[in-house]
């Protein structure tokens, strides 16, 4: 289950080193435990999105891990039906990945719009050193809000910190004032074309970017901190195994006779 985790975690952040990372993390899993269905799911996933030409190894390994889940797997299976829906967005089309990306981006709109409630709360009720100082677990939620608040510290953050304070407001101004400013300077005969109130959405566009450090640092900090957990309770296990076979063993009658 760590394995999966740590996959996932990695493989969310769509980048070529975070695939490295997932697939290693994958690969461990199996090494211990090579028939989890859902480790030999994920890393099949993982397989689909890499680039043939870039990855052909990873890519190549698609048929093997498909033919080890049918295996495992019984057809109508929750675990099928994940690879059938995996098969299935992997040959999709140009405007089926339009319509993903669409997803994806309102998607994080909505998580920027919750997350910026969060901290908008914790600003509200002077709670945000508390927050950052218990946040040292491994709760995601909690882990983003403390890195946001942490992002936005300082007096030079104060107006961003102040938009999101007020978010719902904020963007409804901005629209409003880059289409009157861009409407303006056009009927003044100032200029014929105007783009200029558009640069009004430039600390509202800061503040959204801030969210977002917030959330990759924050699930950077959640897999370091359960990594750093595997490794001391692997150590752990470790250290009693050794200690347990280095025990000195007692009652033992070594000449037969039923004397030491």
């Amino acid at each position: 289950m760590l394995y999966r985790w740590l996959g996932q975690a990695h493989a969310a952040e769509d980048e070529d080193d975070h695939d490295a990372e997932a697939e290693r993390a994958y690969r461990s899993g199996l090494a211990l435990a090579p028939d989890d269905l859902g480790l030999l799911v994920c890393y099949l996933e993982l397989c689909l999105r890499a680039d043939a030409f870039d990855y052909p190894a990873r890519a190549g390994r698609v048929g093997t891990l498909r033919a080890r889940i049918d295996e495992l797997a019984p057809a109508g299976s929750p675990a099928r039906q994940r690879v059938d829906d995996a098969l299935g967005w992997a040959g999709r089309g140009y405007w089926d990945d339009l319509v993903a990306a669409a997803g994806r981006v309102e998607l994080q709109q909505t998580e920027s719009a919750e997350l910026s409630e969060r901290v908008a709360g914790a600003l509200r009720a002077g709670t945000a050193d508390a927050v950052s100082s218990a946040a040292a677990g491994e709760d995601v939620r909690e882990a983003e809000l403390a890195a946001a608040l942490e992002l936005l510290q300082g007096r030079a953050n104060a107006p961003l910190r102040f938009l999101l304070t007020h978010r719902t407001a904020a963007y409804v101004i901005t629209c409003v004032g880059a289409l009157g400013v861009n409407r303006l300077l056009v009927t003044t005969g100032v200029v014929t074309f105007s783009a200029w109130g558009w640069l009004l959405w430039i600390p509202l566009f800061a503040a959204e970017g801030k969210l977002r450090a917030a959330r990759k640092l924050a699930r950077e900090r959640v897999v370091a901190r359960i990594e750093e957990r595997h490794v001391l309770e692997t150590a752990a296990v470790a250290n009693a195994a050794e200690h347990s076979e280095a025990k000195p063993r007692t009652g033992g009658t070594p000449d037969g006779s039923g004397h030491h």
